[in-house]
Parts: structure tokens; sequence; C-alpha cells
């Protein structure tokens, strides 16, 4: 079965983390909420959320994909080492990696963004291209296992992509 890490922080954007929640459990993935504890978190709106799941970046190569959803929560992921490494060893080893709207941040503290095109939201263009990617401004952009969104517009195109890559790589 596919598995599938969703990543909750207090602050998040509600409809980036449902959106894909329901999508990825249409399609029978299992879905494990991954966060810094298990547990309550607020949603940027106010929408509560529940964490099943500890992250443990030894754990990354388990799942087949990382949903990093975006609101004010990447700049609170971004501060975790362990989120931040967990996100790094899931892209290392060759998961498919999807980041929304500010969700770019995260891949910028890991590291994995260097030579890549990758879209955001537009206040963090500076961010992306001053991390030496190539900021492309699409609403969807994939270049190898990272795919990237600019912001919930974006979501019905990004999740569909992230669904199909996810099972593209988790065949083979």
């Amino acid at each position: 079965m596919i598995k599938i890490a969703l990543l909750l922080e207090n602050f998040v954007e509600e409809v980036e983390f449902i959106y894909p929640f329901y999508r990825f459990k249409e399609e029978g993935f299992n879905v494990d909420i991954v966060a810094s504890k298990i547990g309550e978190f607020k949603g940027k709106n106010g929408l509560t959320f529940h964490s099943n799941t500890l992250v443990d970046p030894e754990k990354a190569s388990e799942y087949d994909g990382v949903f990093i959803p975006g609101g004010y929560a990447p700049d609170r992921f971004r501060r975790d080492k362990d989120i931040v490494k967990f996100v790094k060893n899931a892209y290392n080893n060759n998961k498919v990696i999807g980041a929304i709207c500010h969700g770019p941040w995260l891949l910028i503290s890991a590291k994995i963004v260097k030579g890549k095109n990758i879209t955001g939201f537009f206040s963090i263009k500076d961010d992306i291209s001053n991390a030496g990617a190539n900021y492309t401004g699409k609403p969807v952009e994939i270049d190898g296992n990272i795919i990237t969104g600019t912001d919930p517009k974006a979501m019905p195109q990004m999740v569909k992509v992230f669904i199909e890559e996810v099972k593209k790589r988790a065949n083979h």
C-alpha cells in the first residue's frame, strides 16, 4: 500500500492540508499525519487537527511521498531539525516531495532546491532564488522528485500530479 507523510504544524493553511488529505484517502493511500508531537494543532483560521505520527528522520524511507502544506506552518517546520532531516532523508531516498505555497521554505532549509525549478507563493520568490533554485512562478512545477505549487488555486493540478508521480514510482 502506498504510504504518504502529510506534515502538520500550527498555523497550517487548512485547505492545503484538508484537500490533499482527502484526495490521498480517495486514492486508497495510507496517510500518516506527521508532526513534532502527537496531539492537537490549530490551523491558520482556527480549525483543529490532530497528528498521529511523531516525526522520525530515520523512517522517511518508509514513505512513498511527503506532502508539505503551506500557511505559516512552513516557518515552524523549518525550525525543527527532525522535520528538516525527515524531508532531506525522504528526498535522498528518491521519495516524492510535494510543497505548496510557503512549503518550499522547508525545502530550502533541507538544502534540496539548488539548481532545481521551483515555484511557490510569490512572496517567497527571493528566498527560493537566493537558495540557488530557479523560481518559475508557474502554478505547478515538477523537477525530479520535487513537485511545488503556488497557492490554493493550484491544489487540484498539483495534488493530481503528486498522486500520479507517487503511483508511478511506487509501481517500479
